[in-house]
């Protein structure tokens, strides 16, 4: 099913991939009948909802060595899917549940993904360690984080040229009609917004798009 459905959406998963995504769908379910990390009615919802609906993001990442950070990963989503397309970035997953932070980590043991760090902190807490100040090239987060807040946390996160992807629903129109006249004081410029459909279950999905403006 994973396979299928990527190829519908024009990505080639090999089967290092594949592999690692099974062993991340058996680490979820194990964990999550015990934890409740995330939700999903299916094995299809964790494949499309969840597998691909993060993968849904490969075509906006341009430098396949970007440094990503994953505000509010929860399950890994989309953090460890991306890893596990595209081996070759490096990504941080920020996550402020002990709880969630710790199958992150088992996560990324098990799987034998380098490159793959936890932080286990609130955004807030991160926002005041000087290190993390324009240190990343990519910033996303599927946790439900409104589009003007985001545009602040990418003022602060991302490198000059860096790119800021959002994943939003229908209702994300007043949303870019708000960030519309404070991206450009933030420093950062609307390259696009893209609206597709998950495969097998038609949900839609709209990818907005921001790059960080060089001084």
């Amino acid at each position: 099913m994973l396979s299928e459905a990527a190829g519908a959406m024009g990505i080639a998963l090999g089967e290092r991939a594949l592999s690692s995504f099974a062993a991340y769908h058996r680490e979820l379910l194990v964990w999550n009948s015990k934890f409740n990390l995330f939700s999903a009615k299916s094995d299809r919802d964790i494949v499309i909802k969840h597998f691909i609906d993060s993968l849904t993001l490969l075509p906006y990442i341009r430098n396949e060595t970007s440094r990503i950070l994953d505000i509010g990963s929860g399950a890994g989503f989309p953090g460890i899917p991306l890893k596990i397309a595209l081996n070759s970035l490096k990504v941080s997953l920020l996550e402020s549940s002990r709880k969630k932070s710790s199958f992150l980590k088992h996560v990324i043991r098990s799987l034998g993904l380098t490159d793959a760090a936890v932080i286990n902190s609130r955004t807030e807490s991160l926002m005041k360690d000087a290190t993390y100040s324009g240190y990343f090239q990519v910033l996303t987060s599927r946790a439900t984080v409104k589009l003007p807040v985001f545009l602040r946390l990418g003022a602060f996160f991302l490198a000059p040229e860096g790119v800021l992807i959002a994943m939003k629903g229908k209702r994300s129109d007043h949303e870019q009609t708000e960030s519309a006249s404070m991206s450009y004081d933030l420093g950062l410029k609307h390259i696009g917004s893209h609206d597709l459909t998950l495969p097998m279950t038609g949900d839609f999905r709209r990818i907005i798009v921001y790059k960080k403006l060089s001084l």
